[in-house]
């Protein structure tokens, strides 16, 4: 059964055609197969080796160039559609919210002033890693220093 290439999403021709990969590059033109016979010289052939992995080097930067460009856009659309799913199935969240209720958070909206002073015991429900360790440490410490 005949099919159109550009139809089908893993020939290279889609990919092309859906600005997937790479069209126009100059390092593309080095991979042409060239069926020009030439005497044996052990220095063409070093610069040759030489120039290979050096395009090779070339392609592979400007196809992470390339993708990141093409990829640019879409971290902001997932973290939205994160915080909507997060937001949506908030009661999925059972050892958040008993950290929050042991903590002494209420899980309902509170307004901002609220949410300001509940900051710190935010920081004694959630686990205890990084940044949030030592912020704790230092809380610990000036109340320490305090009495």
């Amino acid at each position: 059964m005949k099919r159109n290439p550009r139809k089908l999403k893993w020939t290279k021709a889609f990919r092309k055609s859906a600005n997937k990969e790479m069209i126009v590059d100059s390092t593309l033109s080095f991979a042409a197969r060239r069926n020009i016979p030439t005497r044996y010289s052990r220095e063409l052939i070093a610069t040759t080796l030489k120039t290979m992995q050096r395009v090779s080097e070339l392609h592979e930067k400007r196809e992470r160039a390339f993708y990141r460009q093409r990829m640019a856009g879409n971290s902001a659309a997932r973290r939205a559609a994160d915080r909507k799913l997060v937001e949506e199935n908030q009661h999925m969240l059972p050892e958040v919210r008993a950290r929050l209720s042991q903590a002494g958070i209420e899980t309902a909206e509170t307004d901002e002033s609220e949410a300001i002073s509940n900051e710190d015991a935010y920081a004694v429900a959630l686990p205890k890693t990084g940044a949030l360790r030592k912020r704790q440490r230092a809380l610990e410490q000036d109340s320490m220093d305090i009495e």
